[in-house]
């Protein structure tokens, strides 16, 4: 069956690659996207290799969910929406407040409000949700419970105490996170994708229609922003070690992560919007594997060849959370996908691709000032 797909936020990192991806596959694609200038430039149509990325492949609509007019539009003839737009960024989220609730929860709302009430062929919405939704993840006790430690306590950390407590428990031992897990995030933006999330799956089977959901780990490879100061870690070192900057690695450099690789995040969309045991269904995308911060500043090293100074700083964010890694079970189970692109490939194919890009400014800088300036950086 052929779709009309529809891909909000289509022209970034992740959408515009998918735009290929259902054209690969035989679909065609509109694509809604407001080309914001902290990803796109202050050009788009010069300045941005994502939207270029998409002439021939896809029609490009400029506008934004906060407007219904703009989603009618884009709708138009839709049968599967990818929902991708989003203000992302933990830390930002914490200060621009309503700017995150208006775009995130506003946007995903209007969507709904027009599908619920408006004549339309979509059948499918995919939600792109996040990992930020669990706060710190799953943990298991000495005695085997698996239990779900509330944030981190300013004071903790203050104190050089970074890693998560329960009370009256001993030691605990990090384990993948089920979709079934407790969600209790720790940031505005985590609030907004839990919201946006729920909308989605209550609203569109009342509707007569299928919802899914995408629990996104931390995402990273080629085309990624190097000008977004919110897009993660391995973009911000990667343009400190080309400057020859020092990196500041916050808290001891043992926090982790759950790095998936670009191209496994494309198809495991693709088939969550494609595949028919999907409808109903939450899958946790990720590779399944922690590193830490600091295991990432030895492999950018490692793949550029060059060595900056490397400074564990003890500094903290609020709202950071101290680890959390995916159980991707169900993923594999009824998608039939499991990641291929283990994190080592995927930094050296990243990193190949950064040394073509020019060498970006300290955005980075801004935007630790605007935190420490709202005491959200210690």
């Amino acid at each position: 069956m052929v779709e009309h797909v529809l891909i909000t936020g289509g022209a970034g990192f992740i959408g515009s690659r998918l735009a290929a991806r259902f054209v690969k596959d035989g679909h065609t694609v509109t694509v809604l996207d407001s080309l914001i200038s902290q990803v796109h430039g202050d050009d788009p149509s010069t300045t941005s290799p994502l939207l270029r990325s998409l002439d021939g492949v896809a029609e490009v609509i400029e506008g934004t969910v906060t407007s219904k007019d703009d989603l009618r539009r884009a709708l138009d003839g839709a049968t599967i929406v990818v929902h991708l737009a989003a203000e992302t960024g933990t830390g930002q989220s914490m200060y621009e407040i309503d700017r995150y609730v208006d775009a995130n929860v506003g946007g995903t709302a209007k969507l709904l409000d027009i599908l619920a009430n408006e004549e339309n062929a979509v059948r499918r919405v995919v939600i792109a949700s996040s990992r930020s939704i669990y706060g710190e993840g799953a943990y298991r006790t000495e005695d085997g419970r698996t239990v779900y430690p509330s944030h981190r306590a300013d004071a903790d950390m203050a104190a050089g105490d970074f890693d998560v407590h329960v009370d009256g428990e001993g030691p605990l031992t990090l384990i993948p996170t089920d979709e079934q897990s407790k969600l209790h995030p720790s940031s505005v933006y985590g609030i907004t994708k839990q919201m946006q999330e729920s909308l989605v799956m209550t609203v569109m089977p009342t509707l007569g229609k299928e919802a899914v959901s995408v629990r996104y780990q931390n995402v990273y490879g080629p085309g990624q922003s190097l000008k977004n100061p919110y897009t993660g870690i391995l973009s911000i070192f990667s343009t400190l070690i080309r400057q020859g900057k020092p990196i500041n690695v916050f808290e001891d450099g043992l926090e982790s992560r759950d790095f998936v690789y670009i191209d496994d995040i494309v198809e495991a969309t693709f088939l969550a919007s494609t595949v028919p045991a999907a409808a109903g269904e939450i899958f946790n995308v990720g590779a399944g594997t922690a590193t830490t911060v600091l295991d990432v500043v030895e492999a950018l090293q490692r793949a550029y060849g060059v060595e900056v100074p490397v400074t564990v700083s003890g500094q903290y964010r609020l709202g950071d959370i101290r680890h959390n890694i995916a159980d991707t079970t169900k993923l594999r189970e009824i998608l039939d996908f499991t990641p291929k692109v283990s994190f080592d490939e995927g930094v050296e194919k990243f990193a190949e691709w950064v040394l073509t890009e020019p060498i970006e400014g300290d955005s980075y800088e801004q935007s630790l000032r605007e935190m420490s300036e709202r005491k959200l950086l210690k």
